[in-house]
């Protein structure tokens, strides 16, 4: 099974409050080997177009001067899109970076990939350690991988690490049956704006829909009514709520 172990370092944490992608670092592990060399590593700093707040440049050191030269994504997204096409991606804590790959993807007209299998090594390594820290570094630890160079984040980086701890918690370098982890399609993880904007104006007519009908008096309705003809008359027969009303 071809693997690409993804990690993304952003502006922050939401794209949909504008936030965006600053490095995009992506491994292939074929046949549960992590290669190497440029054909099987995805690695690019990208120009976010937009400030870089320095309370996430002290997380991942990337500031604006490190990218103002660098491509934006719309230029590298298709070279993206060739080199995980036909993948599963792996990704620790997969919401976060769809949610900036797929808005991006989206943004700029490119194809989407909800479609493609997801493995999310952060459900997995719970599932496996409940009730422990699930982090990167703490799952380094678990498994006795060398992260002592790791003193930033680093999209490449921690792709690297990710690989390791994938593979580690998979049996090895030798797969173990009934160890692998549960893929599901991206779509699953992450609800594009659009979508998300119609499942949340569902949810609140449904509940307009549930609340129990008003009792309103007679005596009240018969003053509304005479309310609606008086201003029907002063308006010169204008009162929209009185056409409404009358075709209803």
């Amino acid at each position: 099974m071809r693997l690409i172990m993804l990690d993304t370092e952003t502006t922050g944490l939401s794209p949909l409050n504008g936030d965006r992608m600053v490095e995009i670092g992506a491994i292939e592990v074929l046949n549960r080997k992590v290669l190497s060399g440029d054909k099987h590593v995805f690695h690019r700093y990208i120009n976010p177009e937009r400030n870089i707040p320095d309370e996430v440049v002290r997380i991942h050191g990337i500031d604006n001067a490190k990218v103002k030269d660098q491509p934006t994504f719309r230029e590298i997204a298709q070279e993206f899109l060739d080199f995980i096409e036909g993948a599963t991606l792996v990704i620790h804590n997969a919401p976060f970076d769809l949610g900036f790959i797929m808005n991006e993807l989206r943004i700029n007209n490119f194809p989407e990939i909800g479609h493609m299998q997801v493995i999310d090594t952060l459900v997995f390594a719970r599932e496996k350690h409940p009730h422990q820290r699930n982090n990167l570094d703490a799952l380094c630890d678990r498994y006795n991988i060398e992260r002592g160079h790791r003193e930033l984040h680093g999209a490449l980086l921690d792709s690297e690490l990710l690989a390791e701890v994938y593979l580690g918690m998979t049996g090895g370098r030798q797969f173990s049956l009934g160890m692998d982890a549960t893929r599901l399609p991206a779509s699953a993880f992450v609800q594009l704006p659009e979508t998300s904007r119609g499942r949340s104006e569902k949810a609140e007519t449904a509940r307009i829909m549930r609340r129990k009908a008003l009792h309103i008096p007679e005596e009240d309705l018969s003053a509304h009514h005479l309310m609606l003809k008086r201003i029907h008359k002063e308006s010169g027969g204008q009162c929209i709520w009185q056409h409404a009303e009358t075709a209803a």
